[in-house]
C-alpha cells in the first residue's frame, strides 16, 4: 500500500515555490527547479507532493525505460513485445541518493545474464527510470562530482550514453530535475546551477499565525495521513484539472517580439552571461500564461519568470550571493511598459548623481576594515598522502571510492566489482563447466582526488589594528578561500583577539559563510595566540578529513591560556603538538614596520611549516606547496 504524501494544496504560503513547481509540470523542458533554504522549510515536502497532482501519462506496465507510446526504445523488450499495451500511470518520481554509485545511476552490465547466457545485457539505472518523470535530489549541493558530471551529460543531450564493460548503449533520459539544498553545506558547481531552469529561495514564516497553522496541519497529517489527504481531495483535483488544461493550452500560447526584446534586455541589464536564461525565461513566461488560462503572454508573466530564472544566474564569482534587486526589476519593467517623460530624465540623472555623491561621503566616514582586492587566486598544493575522504580536487587519494581504476585485487566481498578480472579468474581455472565463485571476485582499486579541511586561524588583535594591514590580511584569506571554493574543500575560521579565541565558523563547505564571518571580524585588543592554537588542535581532532592549518599572525602572543604561564612558550608548545600530529600548516607573517621580532617565523619552525609575508603572498601566480604527513 502506497503511503500518502502531504497534499500539495495544503502547503501554507510558499507561493513562489509552488508556482515554480507547477511551471515545471506545465512545461517539463524548463529544466527543473532548485529549492534553496534553511532546514525545516518544506523543501522536500513540496517536491514530493507535486507528483500527486500531475496528470497521468501513458506507459507500458513493467517498462524499465518509461518509453513514450508509439516511439519505444529500440532495445526495450517490454514495449517492443507483440501485445504491449500502454495504460495510464502516475509520473515517475525517482530519488537519487547521495551515496549512489555511478553504475546505479547510468546503468551497467547485467552480470547475472552475462554469467548465465554469456550475453551482454544492459541493466537500466535511475536515469532510465526517471525518463518522462522527475529526478529528485535532496541536498544536491553534496552530490559527488562524478555524479554531477553524469547529470550534466544527460541534461545537455536528453540521452544517457553508456560505454563500459563491452557495452555501447544510448537511451532517452529526459527528466525534470528537482533539487533541494541548504546553503550552509556549500554551493553548487556553476555548470549544474545553470542547468536548473528555475530557482526559489524559501524561508520559514515569520508570522506566528502562519507558523502555528503549519504546525497544526503537519500534526494532523501525521496523526492520520489517509484521512488528511482525503480532506484536501477537492483542492487537489482542482489543481490537476488546472495543470491538464495548461499543458493542452501551452502550444497555443504566444509571446510577441516586444516582450522577447524585454526578456533579452533584462538579461543584459542583470549581467547574465548564459543564453540559457533568455530561453528559459521565454518558456517560463508562456507557462505562467498557460497556468492562468491565457493564450497571450503579458508583461507580468515576464516579470514573474525573471524572478525565478535570473537570481541564480547572476552569480559570476565566489562569495557573490545569488539574488535579484527587486527595485531595479521594477524600474526596468516600468521603463519597458511606460516610456519615461523626456522632461523628467534630467531630474532623474541629477538625483542619481546626488545619491552617488552621498554614498561616497558615507563610505569615507565608515571605519569598518574591508578586505583588500584579492588579486590572483593563490593556490595551495598539499604534498601529502590522503586516504578515503570526501570527494574534492586537492589531495591525491591512492585508495579513493571513485576515480580512475588502476588495478584489481582479489576480494570476496567487493564494493566495486572488477568484472573483467573476475571473469578472467574464473576462466583461468580451465573447467568445462564455467562458473564464477567467491574466490574469483575482484575489487576495483581507484586513484582520485579528495577534499581537505582548511582551518583559517586569523589574528584580529590590536597589534594588527592598522587598517591597511587588516585589509591586506582579509584580502589574502579571500584569495585562499577562492581556491578552497574551486577545490571543493571544507573550511573553518577561528578568530582571536582580546582574552580568548572563538570558532567563528565550524567546518562547512560554504565558503560564503566563511567570507561573511571574515568581513565582520572585529579588530582590537590583546593577542591570545595560545588560546587560538589550542582551539585549532581541538577542532582538527574532531574531523576525519585531511586537515590544513593556515595561520595569519605576527606571533606577538601576550595572553596565556593558563594564569602564570609564558604566552609565547605556550604558543610554541601547542605548535609542537600540531606538528606531532602531522598537520600540514602555512604561516602568513603579518608583522610590519622596521622593527620586527620574527616571532611568526619561529612559530612556523615549531609547526614544521612554511612562513611567508603578506608581501610574498601577493606575488603573481604564487602556488603554495604545503608539506606534511597526514596521519
Amino acid at each position: 500500500m502506497t503511503q500518502a504524501t502531504f497534499p500539495f494544496s495544503a502547503i501554507v504560503e510558499q507561493t513562489q515555490l509552488k508556482t515554480a513547481l507547477l511551471l515545471c509540470a506545465v512545461d517539463p523542458s524548463l529544466g527543473g527547479v532548485l529549492i534553496r533554504g534553511d532546514k525545516g522549510t518544506a523543501k522536500s515536502t513540496a517536491a514530493r507532493a507535486l507528483t500527486d497532482i500531475l496528470p497521468l501519462i501513458k506507459r507500458v506496465a513493467g517498462c524499465a525505460f518509461n518509453c513514450a507510446p508509439g516511439s519505444p526504445y529500440q532495445h526495450c523488450e517490454t514495449c517492443n513485445a507483440e501485445h504491449a499495451t500502454a495504460q495510464a500511470d502516475s509520473v515517475p518520481f525517482i530519488t537519487l541518493p547521495l551515496g549512489a554509485t555511478e553504475d546505479r545511476v547510468i546503468g551497467t552490465l547485467d552480470l547475472e545474464q552475462a554469467l548465465k547466457g554469456g550475453q551482454r545485457v544492459f541493466k537500466p539505472g535511475l536515469l532510465a527510470a526517471a525518463h518522462r518523470g522527475i529526478l529528485y535530489i535532496d541536498e544536491v549541493n553534496l552530490l559527488p562530482d562524478h555524479l554531477v558530471d553524469v547529470l550534466l551529460d544527460a541534461a545537455a543531450m536528453g540521452v544517457n550514453a553508456v560505454q563500459r564493460e563491452g557495452l555501447s548503449v544510448a537511451h532517452p533520459a529526459r527528466f525534470t530535475l528537482i533539487g533541494t539544498m541548504n546553503l550552509e553545506e556549500g554551493d553548487l558547481r556553476p555548470q549544474l546551477l545553470d542547468r536548473f531552469g528555475l530557482m526559489v529561495e524559501v524561508t520559514a514564516p515569520r508570522d506566528k499565525v502562519l507558523r502555528s497553522e503549519v504546525v497544526r496541519r503537519r500534526i494532523a497529517f501525521e496523526a492520520n495521513p489517509t484521512a488528511y489527504a482525503a480532506a484536501w481531495m477537492l483542492e487537489q483535483q482542482a489543481l490537476r484539472r488546472q495543470l491538464a488544461t495548461a499543458q493542452q493550452l501551452l502550444p497555443e500560447v504566444t509571446l510577441d517580439d516586444a516582450l522577447l526584446d524585454l526578456i533579452s534586455h533584462l538579461c543584459c541589464e542583470f549581467e547574465v552571461a548564459s543564453l540559457r536564461a533568455d530561453i528559459v525565461m521565454h518558456k517560463a513566461a508562456r507557462a505562467l500564461a498557460a497556468l492562468e488560462g491565457r493564450s497571450q503572454v503579458a508583461p507580468k508573466d515576464v516579470r514573474g519568470a525573471a524572478e525565478l530564472v535570473l537570481p541564480h544566474r547572476r552569480r559570476r564569482k565566489p562569495f557573490e550571493q545569488p539574488g535579484l534587486d527587486q527595485d531595479q526589476l521594477d524600474e526596468l519593467m516600468q521603463q519597458a511598459t511606460q516610456p519615461p517623460d523626456p522632461g523628467e530624465s534630467d531630474d532623474a540623472e541629477d538625483t542619481e548623481r546626488e545619491n552617488d555623491e552621498d554614498n561616497g561621503e558615507s563610505e569615507d566616514q565608515q571605519q569598518v576594515f574591508a578586505a583588500a582586492s584579492a588579486g590572483h587566486v593563490r593556490k595551495i598544493e598539499v604534498d601529502a598522502v590522503a586516504n578515503r575522504y570526501a570527494s574534492g580536487k586537492r589531495s591525491t587519494a591512492p585508495d579513493a571510492p571513485r576515480g580512475r581504476v588502476i588495478r584489481a585485487v582479489p576480494d570476496q566481498n567487493p564494493s566495486s566489482l572488477a568484472v573483467g578480472a573476475t571473469l578472467r579468474s574464473a576462466a583461468l581455472r580451465g573447467s568445462d563447466d564455467f562458473q564464477v565463485t567467491k574466490n574469483d571476485l575482484h575489487q576495483q582499486i581507484r586513484t582520485g582526488k579528495t577534499a581537505n579541511l582548511i582551518l583559517f586561524v586569523v589574528d584580529a588583535s590590536g597589534s594588527m589594528a592598522a587598517q591597511r594591514r587588516m585589509e591586506a590580511v582579509k584580502g589574502a584569506v579571500l584569495s585562499l578561500l577562492t581556491d578552497a571554493y574551486q577545490q571543493r574543500d571544507e573550511v573553518a575560521v577561528i578568530g582571536f583577539s582580546g582574552k580568548s579565541a572563538q570558532l567563528l565558523l565550524p567546518p562547512t563547505r560554504s565558503v560564503d559563510l566563511a567570507e561573511q564571518n571574515l568581513r565582520e571580524l572585529p579588530t582590537g585588543g590583546r593577542t591570545p595566540l595560545p588560546h587560538a592554537l589550542s582551539l585549532a588542535l581541538e577542532t582538527l581532532e574532531k574531523t576525519a578529513m585531511p586537515p590544513l592549518l593556515v595561520l595569519l599572525s605576527d606571533g606577538r602572543a601576550n595572553v596565556a591560556l593558563h594564569v602564570g604561564n609564558d604566552p609565547w612558550q605556550e604558543s610554541l608548545r601547542f605548535a609542537g603538538l600540531l606538528a606531532e600530529r602531522g598537520v600540514p600548516a602555512l604561516v602568513l607573517d603579518t608583522e610590519s614596520g622596521y622593527l620586527r621580532l620574527g616571532r611568526a617565523r619561529q612559530l612556523a619552525q615549531a609547526l614544521g611549516a612554511e612562513c611567508l609575508t603578506l608581501e610574498e603572498l601577493s606575488a603573481e601566480n604564487l602556488a603554495l606547496t604545503v608539506r606534511g604527513c597526514i596521519k
